[in-house]
């Protein structure tokens, strides 16, 4: 995808470039340089000055990146992307320099200012927070893979039953997802069933589904490099009344969220105000309520009760996950993918939330 946003992305990287007073910035994170210039590729440094536009690579991607950056003015390096980079800067007389302090290894930083000698490179930035508000190509490549994800759920149903492994499960919808368009799975599949129900992060194993088990399945989709991410709870054969009521006050919490989240709440507000809905009901879980995503599934805003986000924005996205979580008896969650826009939520994952009941 060559984002036809790149100059305003580049303009708003500008702006945070005079608010410290930089003459450059060395930009090496994967998901930024996509981001910022349309390249998809490894070992590749991006160098933004005030009036150009840089990337440094090798002979593998130089075709490749005059196809996906055309922007950009390519530099081909011959003895090593950082001795190239440290070039590139020389050059355009860049005395004050950049980078990403939360991506840039402190060994890579350290040859950089040796070879920035004479100059200052202090000015660590974290460029991700320049991610947190997704244009109109963003949002479409993100209901993409939403809607990949809604449609492996309604597959997997078929498929799954008691005598199958939570690895059979797992296995089955990512083939699914990726026969329909998706470039991978967004992380590490979960499907914990039964009492592995407990673990919020319990990815799958060789455990066979049995009835009565809750099968908690957290996955996502990935499409032109853009995340989901959609927990849904099933249980196998016919549920017990105690599945049944606490299923329905997680579901409830989760529906209220949905009416929470609008432009200007707080992050710690929406949280808070979900696990105040659990409560009356005995019930608690460990985690944040949400965290954004898009480039990378775990982005910034967040829902939890040390979020820093103060106010959310139209353009956002976050997640919407309660559960439930009991040591020997099980657990599960209920998760969306959802976009703050003007007057309130858009879910994007669509499918259905009551509790299905796999015979």
């Amino acid at each position: 995808m060559q984002s036809s946003h790149i100059p305003q992305r580049l303009a708003a990287l500008r702006s945070l470039m005079r608010e410290h007073h930089l003459d450059a910035v060395v930009i090496t994170k994967e998901v930024n340089l996509y981001y910022f210039s349309g390249f998809r590729g490894d070992d590749t440094a991006l160098v933004i000055t005030n009036d150009r536009e840089f990337l440094v690579t090798d002979s593998r991607y130089t075709e490749q990146a005059r196809q996906q950056a055309p922007l950009f003015e390519l530099v081909e390096q011959k003895n090593g992307l950082l001795l190239c980079t440290s070039e590139v800067l020389i050059a355009e007389e860049a005395k004050h320099i950049g980078f990403e302090g939360n991506a840039l290894t402190y060994a890579r930083y350290a040859k950089l200012k040796e070879l920035l000698q004479g100059r200052d490179f202090s000015a660590s930035l974290n460029l991700d927070a320049l991610r947190q508000i997704k244009d109109a190509e963003e949002i479409a490549c993100i209901k993409k893979a939403c809607e990949i994800a809604d449609a492996a759920f309604y597959d997997v149903l078929d498929y799954m039953k008691a005598g199958k492994t939570e690895l059979d499960v797992a296995a089955h919808m990512e083939s699914f997802m990726r026969a329909h368009g998706s470039e991978g799975p967004s992380f590490t599949t979960i499907v914990a069933s039964g009492v592995r129900g407990a673990l919020p992060h319990g990815v799958a194993t060789e455990k066979v589904l049995e009835p009565g088990d809750f099968v908690t399945m957290d996955y996502g989709a990935i499409y032109e490099g853009y995340h989901s991410d959609i927990t849904r709870t099933v249980v196998i054969g016919a549920a017990s009344e105690r599945q049944k009521q606490i299923y329905d006050a997680v579901l409830r919490a989760q529906e209220h969220a949905l009416t929470l989240i609008r432009p200007g709440v707080s992050g710690k507000s929406v949280d808070a105000a979900v696990r105040a809905e659990l409560a009356k009901h005995d019930l608690s879980f460990g985690h944040g309520l949400g965290h954004s995503l898009g480039l990378e599934i775990h982005e910034e805003p967040r829902l939890s009760p040390k979020s820093l986000c103060e106010a959310l924005v139209p353009g956002m996205l976050i997640t919407d996950e309660p559960g439930y979580y009991e040591a020997g008896w099980g657990g599960l969650r209920i998760e969306d993918t959802v976009l703050v826009t003007a007057g309130g939520a858009e879910r994007l994952t669509t499918s259905e939330k009551r509790l299905f009941e796999i015979h």
